[in-house]
């Protein structure tokens, strides 16, 4: 390897980064990879969803404070860098009709101008690799869908001297991915597992709401396999300690199941410079002998 390779994972809120692709980032950090996640906003109209700590003045009141201490817990945890690109989270709306979103949010920006801060920070860092998700979020959160829309204009401008000129000097990065952890094939596996083993499984209600969705599956190019960082993953997902109950349904599956059924991390190659095969088990793949 003649060159240190870089890997870039764009998030909207602290936590995502622990829950989509952890094990992953950890792998690659212990190969020696520079791992940088870039968080676009504070997470400062995330839900308390621990129900042990709602309810808590402090942490109401200081929630931006607290996520940015969770998130820092987790950074320790997984050995990465992190930024804040500094947008303020927009919230998950709800009601029907849905209530507009609320002033200067991450999801009102516009999007050319939103994007600069990501295409500094990848001329900045040099990622040959950036993974983020895909034009539904992952799932239609707006900061998760704003998040895939600046990654695709940062993507393309980062190399691109005529855009973004006080940005700093150009640099291209080489592959693109989504996040595609949360898939049909993967949540089957866990759930028959668990029935055949006579244990109860959480995912019942998930296949089920995946039927109203009628979403369209997704194509899985790339398994990386991680399992032999499962636990540190875990670990860093439960350092964001208001958004996470340790005893909810994301530890509901034994360990040594998850390591035997489904012993990887899954992305979508969605753009690539350079010659690969597919499917992969390697976001460098193409990259580490060129």
């Amino acid at each position: 390897m003649t060159e240190q390779l870089r890997l870039m994972a764009v998030h909207a809120h602290p936590d995502d980064e622990s829950s989509k692709g952890a094990a992953t980032m950890a792998k690659y950090v212990s190969e020696g990879v520079d791992v940088l996640v870039a968080t676009c906003t504070g997470g400062e109209r995330g839900s308390i969803l621990n129900p042990k700590l709602q309810g808590d003045p402090y942490i109401e009141e200081h929630i931006h404070e607290v996520r940015k201490k969770e998130m820092d817990e987790a950074r320790e945890i997984l050995g990465i860098k992190q930024e804040w690109l500094g947008f303020v989270d927009s919230g998950l709306p709800e009601g029907d009709p849905l209530p507009p979103l609320p002033d200067g949010c991450f999801a009102l920006q516009d999007v050319q101008a939103a994007a600069e801060p990501l295409v500094k920070l990848i001329r900045e860092f040099k990622p040959q690799v950036i993974t983020t998700y895909d034009e539904n979020g992952g799932y239609p959160h707006p900061d998760h869908i704003m998040t895939h829309k600046i990654s695709m204009v940062a993507f393309e401008a980062a190399g691109d001297p005529e855009q973004y000129p006080e940005a700093g000097e150009p640099w291209q990065p080489q592959k693109l991915y989504y996040n595609q952890g949360f898939n049909r094939p993967r949540t089957v596996a866990l759930h028959e597992a668990l029935l055949e083993r006579g244990l109860e499984s959480p995912y019942g209600e998930w296949l089920e709401r995946w039927k109203e969705f009628e979403r369209r599956e997704r194509t899985l190019t790339t398994y990386v396999p991680c399992a032999d960082f499962f636990e540190i993953r875990d670990k860093a997902l439960i350092a964001h300690a208001t958004q996470i109950d340790p005893d909810g349904g994301w530890f509901r599956v034994p360990m040594d199941i998850q390591k035997e059924v489904w012993p990887t991390e899954e992305y979508e190659l969605a753009k690539s410079l350079v010659d690969t095969s597919l499917p992969e088990d390697d976001l460098f793949a193409g990259i580490r002998n060129n």
